[in-house]
């Protein structure tokens, strides 16, 4: 469980298949590998921003692909290496989880421990914003890098650090920001994913994404948060308990009977 090797290679989702746009012959290094992502997604909550429009993409969508479909999406639109920036209208719409896989893909690629991390940013508003970013191993520890900060992301948050990475001030996984909800250190309320919900169950709600994700799925039936009525939204005791858990030791094996309240029968 403590090693990194579990991470080095491929599962099904970041695997980039046999296909015409391949990860061969990209460069190590992390910010080129960035940039090269910044060049071919775009995400689909500022589109605005590249002064662009939703009716200039055939699909426009916040599902998570797997990277074998995401790059033929890619190669239909414009069929060029991948290392060649897209025009705007010429990328692949998606959120910050397909930044960080299509990163994490990369490096895993090349062999280089990789995976892909739910929890919160400091840099989208005054409070904790849902997020995911790229985990990786270098240098004896865990790098953080957010490949989503790109030339015009960045300016507009203010970003005064490099996306390679991150500050441990700027971003935590959720299993921190359960720890510090439940210690006392902070308000649950500031942690959520917009005006869409904040709160400790949606802190938890990203406590179980990342352990999915550290087990190899980065997408889960715990993706439909938005079905949560008023009375999911309240944790009881043993489901508190059992996020203490999780939130400890997100690596750890998936447990089982971890279906959202709201999707149980």
């Amino acid at each position: 469980m403590g090693t990194v090797e579990r991470w080095r290679c491929h599962n099904p989702m970041s695997d980039p298949g046999v296909g015409p746009l391949s990860f061969d012959g990209l460069p190590a290094d992390i910010g080129v590998l960035c940039r090269i992502v910044q060049g071919v997604l775009l995400h689909s909550d500022w589109i605005p921003a590249y002064g662009a429009s939703e009716a200039q993409f055939r699909t426009v969508s916040r599902e998570t692909l797997p990277l074998a479909a995401r790059l033929r999406q890619i190669g239909e639109a414009d069929p060029r290496p991948l290392a060649l920036e897209r025009a705007t209208d010429k990328r692949a719409v998606g959120t910050c989880r397909d930044y960080a896989l299509m990163l994490c893909g990369m490096l895993r690629h090349q062999s280089v421990p990789a995976r892909v991390r739910c929890g919160f940013a400091a840099y989208f508003r005054k409070d904790w914003e849902d997020h995911w970013i790229c985990e990786y191993w270098q240098d004896g520890r865990w790098k953080k890098a957010d490949a989503q900060l790109d030339k015009i992301i960045a300016p507009r948050l203010d970003i005064d650090f490099g996306p390679v990475d991150l500050p441990v001030d700027k971003f935590i996984t959720a299993g921190e920001a359960w720890r510090r909800c439940r210690s006392g250190e902070a308000d649950p309320a500031v942690f959520g994913h917009g005006e869409a919900a904040s709160g400790l169950w949606f802190v938890r709600v990203n406590v179980v994404r990342d352990h999915h994700s550290l087990n190899g799925r980065e997408t889960s039936d715990w993706d439909t948060w938005r079905q949560a009525t008023a009375a999911d939204r309240v944790l009881s005791e043993a489901e508190c308990v059992q996020a203490d858990g999780i939130a400890a030791h997100p690596e750890a094996p998936i447990e089982a009977a971890l279906t959202p309240p709201w999707l149980r029968t």
